[in-house]
């Protein structure tokens, strides 16, 4: 397992949908908070990739960065290690303690959520759950050990294929502590939650979500985002 050097700076690449900014950046502000580490953010926005990636938006495609997740390893030039992460998230911890968790015994590591029956709706799009769903919305990449994934690979590879890891042998994915994966409205409630998933529609958008679990943590760390101090 990887130590924690002083000297480490953490690559962290967040999902972008252009449907719900407000949560990429408070997502951002709760990293910055909590971090003990200096952070290196990349955003995976669709526009700034299309050079390497143009693959048409697709009808189960649940989010803008449902492809771009995994061109991680590429943009790091499959060098060192890196982590993904969705938006519409909130981190509770100090990253830096998922940071320690690096293991060059694994291709990419997640937390590994039991298998979800039935259908998952997220801003209008429906889709059917299959094995691993949900595991890649945080992703530890060990990055020398995925170049398979390349935006050639990509432009072309099945979905469920992609999202059930099924470009790498099941002993290379790794496990993460459940914490680090906390899926509202799946994960059984629990006091132990590093990392809050609105994997069903979270806070920014308004209505009912507004009382839903975390909520209230969601909108102290928004407010921080509008903050300005006025002379």
């Amino acid at each position: 397992m990887t130590k924690k050097s002083d000297q480490e700076i953490i690559k962290i690449f967040i999902g972008y949908d252009s449907r719900e900014p407000i949560a990429y950046h408070v997502c951002l502000q709760s990293l910055m908070e909590t971090s003990s580490l200096p952070l290196s953010i990349t955003p995976l926005k669709i526009n700034n990739l299309k050079r390497i990636f143009d693959r048409p938006k697709e009808p189960n495609q649940l989010t803008e960065f449902s492809y771009t997740r995994f061109l991680v390893p590429y943009l790091c030039q499959f060098n060192g290690w890196a982590i993904f992460i969705d938006g519409d998230m909130l981190i509770r911890e100090d990253i830096a303690n998922l940071w320690m968790l690096k293991d060059e015994l694994y291709s990419v590591m997640v937390v590994q959520h039991p298998t979800f029956h039935g259908t998952h709706t997220f801003l209008n799009t429906t889709v059917t759950c299959f094995p691993k769903f949900n595991w890649s919305s945080v992703m530890l990449f060990n990055n020398r050990l995925c170049t398979k994934l390349t935006p050639e690979y990509l432009n072309t590879v099945d979905y469920h294929e992609l999202h059930s890891f099924q470009w790498l042998p099941e002993v290379e994915i790794g496990p993460l502590p459940s914490k680090w994966n906390y899926l509202v409205g799946y994960s059984k409630p629990t006091s132990d939650v590093s990392l809050v998933h609105w994997t069903l529609g979270g806070p920014y958008l308004g209505g009912n979500y507004e009382h839903i679990e975390y909520a209230t943590e969601w909108f102290a760390v928004r407010d921080k985002v509008l903050f300005a101090e006025k002379s």
